[in-house]
């Protein structure tokens, strides 16, 4: 089974008061599945990063809590520091860690976004891969003129309109939330207290000024030193070593150096490892020569070995010479594997100009999908379950008359649950198959067929599982009952028969496809 684990790393714009810091860290560090790895105030910014790693809804929870903590305790009317902000809680964006995708980071950032404008009433904008518009991409572009220029032109300039929650303003301010590959906040400190210099090389330095791509940078006084204040938004194709080069150079034109340099939060190991095989010109470098790499792959046995896919385990285990995971387990798996296809041409479609009109619907379509695959998924492994559930029954003990009747009891109560296992399954495949042929009816056209195999995998699905009803129905003594279930799977199929051909007029009127 996957472990999805993403990162968040929520913005505060509270440093100066330690008490207010703590109260939002421990509604974080409160949420279960959720570990805090790290967090960094300043003083001078006025600002504390929080970084913090978990599963899914663990993270997304912990965020919104965040975020509504801030609101409750940050009032941006009263706060002041050298880092532009918008809102308590500035920006809070997710970035994918392990078996997770940046485009489930894209809709958690929605869903986040969506329940921090209805529940917490505050103006919330989509940025980076999140982002709902080309120029919201730019953190900078939302965050122009921070708070005070939000605050006066809300309501009035449609431009300013937020993605999420109203049009109105509260001293919390706004909600940056998105979806972003792994960023490094690094400073630079000079040798002067002059900013101005340090101004100027970050304006030689930033991608937006004609520098380094990849690279954000502004000068701030901290301190009572110079610095250039960074975010590097893609450290392999602009890596650490080379932005502090054209630092170094850039400053000695204005006679000073690079007193010293600092991390906030965390940053990929490969981004320090890059930076020290530059510096000591390491061509021929293994990372398995880091003794700690090493030993962390002895120790956790992976070392030398690759990992197995999920897919692959399954089928081994429906490959090999036993009764579970069997038809039922096949079904639930396969119906999973069309609600994912339904996922997939939605998210096909929700980004493209010309399927505009239908992006919400395609967003809600998304978010259908991938309840039913998890669903689904989880029946795998239900439906197994189940079977073993009978199999136990039968083993109990039957030499005694009350023994023999309970025994019969048990099997019937495991088998009934037996039968009921694949019959969701038959649903939820039915409801797969409703949503992929909205897919296929709306959806980018260049992904109808990929909607369609969704259909037909989906109506395997269903017939597998109703042959597994059939089986359990057999064994039942409960003769309403056994008429009950098989009413509901004729009603089912036909159902199912009846979206199968409408997937197929479709793809003849809208695909263009001549089929036999």
């Amino acid at each position: 089974m996957p472990n999805p684990l993403v990162e968040c790393i929520p913005n505060f714009s509270e440093a100066r008061r330690p008490e207010v810091v703590e109260e939002i860290i421990g509604v974080i560090a409160g949420v279960n599945g959720v570990h805090v790895l790290d967090r960094h105030s300043d003083l001078d910014h006025n600002r504390t990063v929080v970084t913090f790693v978990g599963t899914p809804q663990a993270v997304e929870e912990a965020a919104f809590l965040s975020i509504k903590k801030a609101a409750e305790l940050i009032n941006l009317d009263e706060h002041t520091g050298e880092h532009p902000r918008l809102g308590a809680a500035d920006v809070v964006p997710f970035v994918p860690i392990s078996d997770i995708t940046m485009q489930d980071c894209v809709e958690m950032a929605r869903r986040l976004g969506r329940r921090v404008g209805e529940e917490l009433g505050l103006p919330v904008y989509l940025y980076e891969e999140a982002a709902t518009r080309p120029e919201r991409q730019n953190l900078e572009n939302i965050r122009r003129g921070q708070y005070e220029a939000l605050k006066e032109e809300l309501g009035k300039n449609p431009e300013r309109d937020p993605d999420f929650g109203p049009t109105r303003i509260t001293p919390a301010g706004g909600v940056v939330i998105g979806a972003r590959q792994p960023l490094i906040a690094f400073n630079v400190y000079l040798t002067t207290n002059d900013v101005s210099i340090a101004q100027k090389i970050a304006r030689a330095v930033r991608n937006s000024s004609g520098g380094l791509r990849y690279v954000k940078a502004m000068g701030v006084l901290v301190e009572g030193r110079a610095q250039v204040s960074m975010n590097l938004t893609n450290f392999k194709q602009t890596p650490i070593f080379r932005v502090v080069e054209m630092i170094r150079r850039e400053a000695e034109r204005y006679g000073v150096g690079i007193h010293h340099s600092e991390l906030v939060g965390l940053t990929p190991q490969a981004a320090l490892i890059n930076s020290a095989l530059w510096y000591l010109q390491l061509d021929d470098f293994d990372p398995n020569q880091i003794l700690e790499q090493r030993l962390y792959g002895v120790m956790s046995g992976t070392a030398g070995a690759e990992q197995g896919e999920p897919a692959t385990d399954f089928l081994d285990a429906l490959a090999a010479g036993t009764a579970a995971p069997g038809g039922g387990s096949a079904a639930a798996y396969t119906s999973a594997q069309a609600a994912a296809l339904v996922a997939m041409v939605a998210r096909l479609t929700v980004n493209k100009k010309k399927y505009e009109q239908v992006r919400d619907k395609m967003w809600a379509l998304i978010d259908q999908a991938e309840a039913l695959r998890r669903d689904l998924y989880q029946a795998v492994a239900r439906d197994a379950a189940a079977f073993e559930e009978v199999m136990t029954a039968f083993k109990l003990p039957k030499n005694t008359e009350e023994e023999q009747q309970a025994r019969h009891q048990a099997v019937q109560a495991a088998t009934l649950h037996a039968a009921n296992v694949p019959l969701e399954v038959a649903r939820m495949s039915l409801q797969v198959m409703e949503l992929a042929l909205q897919a296929a009816s709306e959806g980018n056209l260049n992904a109808i067929t990929d909607a369609a195999s969704a259909v037909t995998l989906a109506r395997s699905g269903l017939t597998c599982a109703i042959f597994n009803v059939h089986t359990n129905i057999l064994s039942l003594d409960d003769q309403a009952e056994a008429a009950r279930l098989r009413e509901e799977v004729v009603r089912l199929e036909q159902q199912a028969d009846e979206l199968a051909a409408r997937i197929r007029t479709l793809l003849v009127e809208r695909g263009g496809l001549q089929l036999a």
